[in-house]
This record gives structure tokens, sequence and C-alpha cells, in this order.
């Protein structure tokens, strides 16, 4: 088996049900969509301008850790697949995000400058749950 081909049928990915990945597409649509709620009704209060977009973002860092358990275990997930499942949720949401952003932007706000600071926002707490999945993620016990 060549190098490429062995990487992957080792991929925990591979190892995880089809259930496990439905399960962390929903988790990533819905952990999306109420932080794009939250973030309506906080931007137009000020919540992303000058310092307090700083706090705002740094509160975004313990505030995803739940985030994170719900993804290690709602789909019952050992701990060695949390990394993985952060990456399909976070992908799902930064998707959603996408989409949302070219066709649906008042769905943030009816400000421009606000849609784009929910949209960065957004992104922030994406990669803010994708570091917190890896430094989650624990190798199998030998």
């Amino acid at each position: 088996m060549s190098d490429t081909a062995s990487r992957v049928a080792n991929n925990t990915f591979a190892s995880m049900s089809a259930r496990q990945v439905a399960v962390l597409i929903g988790l990533g649509a819905g952990l999306w969509f109420l932080g794009a709620m939250v973030l309506r009704l906080v931007a137009p209060m000020g919540a992303l301008d000058g310092a307090a977009r700083a706090l705002t973002y740094a509160l975004m860092i313990p505030g995803t850790l739940p985030a994170v358990w719900l993804i290690w275990k709602l789909p019952g997930l050992r701990r060695d697949q949390v990394a993985m499942g952060g990456a399909i949720a976070t992908a799902t949401a930064t998707l959603l995000d996408g989409i949302a952003l070219a066709w649906f932007p008042e769905l943030y706000a009816a400000d421009v400058r606000l849609v784009a600071a929910c949209g960065a926002a957004i992104l922030w707490g994406g990669g803010v749950g994708l570091v917190l999945a890896l430094l989650f993620n624990r190798a199998p016990a030998r």
C-alpha cells in the first residue's frame, strides 16, 4: 500500500459513523445559527465597535468551550476524534456563513458595516473552535 493510501485508510474520519458525521454537521449548523443570532442582537449595541470588539472577541474564547464539549460528547467521539469533529462542524458553519453573507446578509444586519463585522466575528469564532478542538484532541491510549 502506498504511503498516501495508508494515510487515507488510517484517517480518523474513516472511523466515524454516518450518524456521528450527521450529528456534527447538525451541530455546526446549529452553532453557526446561534452565533449569527447572538451577533445580530449584540452588534447594533456596539459589541463589534472599537474596544468592545476586542472584548467580544476575547469572550468568544471561553464562550466556545461549551461548543467543543458538545462536539465531543453529543456524537460520542473519542478524544482522538475531537479535532476531526471540530473540523466537520466548523466546515459546516463556514459554508453556511459564506452562503448567508452572499445571499442573505440581512440575517446579520441591515447595515453593511455590521454585516461585515458579524461575518468576521463568525470566522473568528470558527477559528477559535478549531484551535480549542486541536488542543482538546488526545492521541489514543496505547
